[in-house]
């Protein structure tokens, strides 16, 4: 083999991103004669973008001890960065602080006063957002920023443009975060950066403005992230994520057979690592109930799902809601709201809530999700958030029957911006809430004509289930206005979790004292209050206190009392991008590197 003629051959490929020839290319060179560090450097990310982790992470050490044996430590610690960086993304946690370690020591031995202190910001930054530490994350990144700009390195920019932006999405000030994830864009659009960063800021930025339902930015860095892929030759970090977001955009659109193919150019090691490692599919949260078996499935996939840093909520209670067990859904979505703290973990859980409370038969604690699914959405002003809170609030006023005259406004609200939004199961959904608000009305044209248009959609999309519940809306009886089951008394008795919230307020603690010894936010308590006073008619915590002595629920455990449903079955209210993530994008999207759109 001539080795000069495959090492030109290796660095001309890479040069033109076509990853497998360079990687291969260069892999041969380097086993007939050991590469320097500059060319190990292209091993490293030839071999990361062609799936091979393994040989990367050896070439970038390899490369880290060739730069330390020139006297370059500057290198050096940009390889360790790097290479620890990758590490920890992958779950090799203690390999991978060790090597960050290793470069944070060098540059403070080495005094180094360059970039890469920058980089070893974006680590300690991802590090204090999971300690639950924004304001030394937004610092950290912030600083990274900083010394990006002043040594001229896009890289590092991009990312902390990415961590400074994920950061304020989680204090709520989601416009100034979401400016500045198109700031980060801006360079990655442009080629500025290198296609490591590229693939990664595209996918932090995709998955950001889903979780904040800003479905026209999703749509349009998706079709970007789509192009970028078609122009790297064998790429497969993110292509797999990039056939992901493209199936989540289909499906809202309705083009449900076409998002079970291939994007175009996508290989089998692309479509492997997509969903493995980032859950994606594994935990479905927007389209109708699946059946038995495949619910089934589904939650047998959620271990797996959870061990890969992903949160399996909603999807985990939507699937037992599937199954048909209502009360163990919704013990487990009180669990998971109770334990979300920031408004985007919230948005993303509280359609779910809604539709989950009223199944069983919740409807006081459904109102108050829909109360704060409001405020989140009016401080939002995104199309699509307002889209779910109308459907999620006509879904609560179909329910209670008495109540269906009420539900036609924000069901009406929801139907225009799913239309604007090209969602035509979203849209289908409300016209089957609007049939069922029609018969509470005694307008049997009306709801037939609903019924009618819904039918074709949900036929055209092949939606066994939705069909099955048209059949079901259909065949019934028009139900009277109901009210929930039992006495007076019995539609007063707060549950288990407002009796321990009681009990804690007879004993004088503070919100924030409930708040730690139930390991819940303050809102939540505020939130329970706000459920004791309305059940039982009062207006102060003491009221409330001298109401649970009375009852005797404060000198012994309240009995479970069995839930019923009642009133008509709401229609699916689900978040509409798939399964949420949960973990900061910068740290999920370097992860995918073998796993795998709204209208303002």
């Amino acid at each position: 083999m001539d080795t000069t003629e495959a090492l030109e051959r290796g660095r001309t490929a890479f040069g033109a991103r076509a990853w497998p020839e360079a990687y291969a290319a260069l892999h041969d060179a380097d086993r007939v004669d050991p590469l320097g560090p500059v060319d190990l450097e292209r091993v490293a990310t030839a071999a990361y973008l062609t799936g091979h982790d393994t040989e990367s992470t050896d070439a970038w050490a390899r490369a880290h001890q060739g730069w330390r044996a020139q006297g370059d430590p500057r290198r050096a610690v940009r390889c360790a960065f790097w290479l620890g960086f990758a590490l920890v993304q992958r779950g090799d946690m203690a390999q991978g602080r060790g090597w960050l370690a290793r470069a944070g020591r060098m540059v403070d031995e080495h005094r180094l006063d360059t970039v890469e202190r920058g980089y070893l910001l974006v680590p300690a930054g991802l590090a204090a957002m999971g300690a639950g530490e924004p304001d030394t994350a937004l610092e950290r990144f912030a600083g990274a920023d900083s010394l990006a700009r002043r040594f001229g390195d896009p890289d590092l920019a991009a990312l902390g443009l990415l961590g400074q932006g994920e950061v304020l999405l989680r204090l709520g000030r989601t416009d100034e975060g979401l400016g500045l994830f198109d700031e980060a864009m801006v360079s990655v659009t442009s080629g500025e950066t290198s296609p490591v960063i590229s693939g990664l800021v595209y996918c932090a930025v995709i998955d950001a403005c889903q979780r904040v339902f800003d479905l026209r930015r999703a749509r349009e860095w998706t079709a970007a992230l789509d192009r970028w892929c078609d122009h790297q030759t064998g790429l497969v970090p993110y292509r797999g994520q990039c056939l992901v977001h493209r199936a989540q955009v289909l499906q809202l659109r309705g083009g449900l057979g076409r998002s079970r193919r291939p994007g175009r150019g996508g290989s089998p090691a692309a479509e492997r690592s997509a969903a493995p490692r980032r859950g994606h599919g594994a935990l479905p949260a927007r389209r109708p109930a699946p059946p038995a078996g495949r619910a089934a499935r589904g939650r047998r996939r959620v271990p797996a799902a959870h061990a890969a840093g992903r949160d399996p909520q909603p999807g985990l209670s939507l699937l037992l809601l599937a199954e048909g067990r209502v009360d163990a859904a919704a013990a487990a979505i009180d669990a998971a709201l109770d334990s979300a703290v920031d408004p985007v973990d919230r948005t993303r859980l509280l359609p779910s809530v809604v539709e989950i409370l009223l199944a069983a038969g919740r409807p006081a604690d459904a109102q108050v999700a829909v109360d704060e699914l409001d405020q989140l959405a009016a401080s939002s002003g995104a199309t699509m958030l307002r889209a779910v809170a109308g459907q999620a609030r006509g879904a609560l006023l179909v329910t209670r029957g008495a109540a269906a005259a009420a539900a036609l406004a924000p069901l009406h609200e929801a139907l225009v911006a799913w239309q604007r939004l090209e969602a035509p199961f979203e849209v289908a959904q409300v016209r089957m809430l609007l049939a069922a608000a029609c018969r509470h009305l005694d307008d049997r044209e009306g709801a037939a004509r609903e019924c009618q248009v819904a039918r074709g959609a949900f036929e055209e999309l092949g939606a066994r289930t939705a069909l099955a519940q048209l059949d079901r809306l259909l065949s019934d009886e028009v139900p009277a206005p109901v009210e929930p089951p039992g006495s007076a008394e019995d539609r007063r008795v707060v549950t288990d979790r407002e009796v321990e919230v009681l009990r804690l307020v007879a004993a004088g603690r503070t919100n924030r004292q409930i708040a730690g010894e139930l390991s819940i936010s303050e809102r939540t308590v505020e939130r329970h209050l706000g459920n004791i006073f309305t059940k039982l008619d009062v207006a102060n915590r003491a009221a409330a206190t001298a109401w649970a002595s009375d009852h005797g629920l404060l000198a012994r455990p309240r009995p479970l009392r069995g839930r019923r449903r009642w009133g008509f079955p709401p229609m699916p209210v689900r978040p509409n991008l798939a399964d949420p993530p949960d973990v900061a994008p910068v740290a999920s999207c370097v992860r995918s590197s073998r796993r795998p759109e709204e209208d303002r």
